[in-house]
């Protein structure tokens, strides 16, 4: 460059300095020129004698900015921008990211209620097949596009773990891992959760298995979403199952919970009440608040819709809207029971009572099992006589083979014992 270039206010670059310097004043000495200028990264002043030597090793910006940059990389720099900005301006800019064509109830769950929300704390209830994990992937893209969340935890049940990841991964490009107990052996001396910023994981497992209990609660996570959270029941304030207590930690956790099941209320508003505690332990003071609350329509932490309520958007011709789902028609059948069938029915409900209060007495994974088993005699029972009876016999021949089974060790046990005492003689 010229020393006549040395103008205020254009930058100057080159060996002599090691930033970006502006000019302040540019002073004609001779040959030489005298220079006070500023760094344009750490603010450090600059004020030297330049040679026209050294002067010629600078570069100078243009006092006219040049047009042969990067097209490239201008459209890249333009677009960012635009994405920054978007959900400005377009409050369903999610959508033009994503790979779904969501429906309107699904766009009022995520829009009129989650992201109006200061702090998302909510329980979507919907009917099965409304979609929620649609209504999820939306919350998590628009959060995602306005820098409100970072980190992420789905937690659903075992067997849905994998549907959930290839559901993120198709339709809204979203990549999770899906942490079990091999990842958490894999990664013995660190901690996977909190390396991890999307992750899908079970309750049953993380519930029961207290080093990966341990090692969740030490992380920290800006969205938890639950999936089929019903789950995390309790049926009073001194019984509260492994998943509740984790629900009540998760809780603390984060900031946005959003809890999502088909079947929140069970028949009793103190257990409902329980439940919603997880969102917050001060959202209604007792049982009555509640009911009040759901008399009145007003639960803002709550929203249920049933499957007749669900529409398409209007035609754009008619202003049609079209049923999603066939309308429900519920009838009850009566039927007689002879007095064979009724003594059948009596013993049955009998010992179905009995093995329930076993099964409630300790709380293990055998109990659960037995008290799910108990409820499916009886659901068989109303399908068909033909139907409990083949119940039952392949009950009879589970334990028949068992019995079998634990004759023959004991016998083999016996065997192995005379042998030993003959070798000792």
């Amino acid at each position: 460059m010229l020393p006549e270039q040395l103008k205020p206010n254009a930058i100057i670059r080159g060996p002599l300095f090691p930033e970006p310097v502006q000019v302040v004043v540019a002073t004609q000495m001779g040959g030489n020129v005298k220079f006070n200028g500023y760094g344009l990264k750490t603010s450090k002043s600059y004020n030297i004698i330049l040679t026209a030597e050294q002067i010629a090793l600078l570069e100078v910006t243009p006092e006219t900015e040049p047009f042969d940059g990067n097209p490239k990389h201008f459209q890249l720099g333009i677009e960012s921008l635009r994405l920054g900005w978007a959900y400005e301006y377009d409050p369903y800019f999610s959508l033009s990211i994503a790979r779904v064509d969501p429906l309107p109830h699904q766009l009022e769950a995520v829009y009129d209620y989650f992201l109006k929300l200061p702090r998302i704390r909510f329980l979507l209830a919907d009917d099965p097949g409304a979609g929620k994990t649609i209504m999820a992937g939306l919350l998590i893209k628009e959060l995602k596009i306005r820098g409100l969340i970072k980190r992420i935890l789905i937690i659903t049940p075992a067997n849905l773990t994998f549907q959930w990841q290839r559901e993120m991964k198709d339709k809204f490009r979203e990549n999770f891992e899906v942490v079990r107990g091999d990842v958490l052996r894999a990664n013995y001396g660190s901690n996977p959760w909190q390396e991890k910023d999307q992750v899908i994981t079970s309750v049953s497992w993380v519930s029961t298995i207290e080093d990966a209990k341990d090692s969740l609660l030490r992380s920290q996570w800006d969205l938890i979403i639950v999936d089929e959270a019903h789950k995390m029941s309790a049926y009073s304030s001194e019984k509260k199952t492994l998943a509740y207590k984790l629900g009540e930690a998760l809780s603390e956790l984060t900031d946005h919970f959003l809890l999502m099941t088909a079947t929140p209320h069970k028949g009793n508003a103190e257990h409902f009440c329980r439940f919603l505690e997880l969102l917050d332990k001060d959202i209604y003071g007792d049982v009555s608040s509640l009911e009040e609350a759901i008399k009145r329509h007003e639960a803002p932490f709550y929203l249920r819709r049933v499957k007749e309520a669900m529409v398409s958007f209007p035609d754009p011709e008619t202003g049609e809207v079209k049923c999603l789902f066939t309308k429900r028609n519920v009838q009850t059948i009566p039927f007689d029971l002879n007095a064979d069938e009724y003594d059948f029915y009596r013993e049955l409900t009998n010992f179905v009572e009995d093995q329930s209060i076993k099964a409630a007495s300790e709380d293990s994974a055998r109990s659960r099992v037995l008290g799910f088993t108990m409820a499916m005699l009886q659901r068989r029972f109303a399908s068909s006589l033909c139907a409990v009876r083949r119940s039952l016999e392949r009950m009879r021949t589970k334990r028949e083979e068992i019995l079998k089974d634990a004759h023959a060790s004991v016998q083999q046990f016996g065997r192995h014992a005379s042998a030993r005492r003959l070798n000792t003689w």
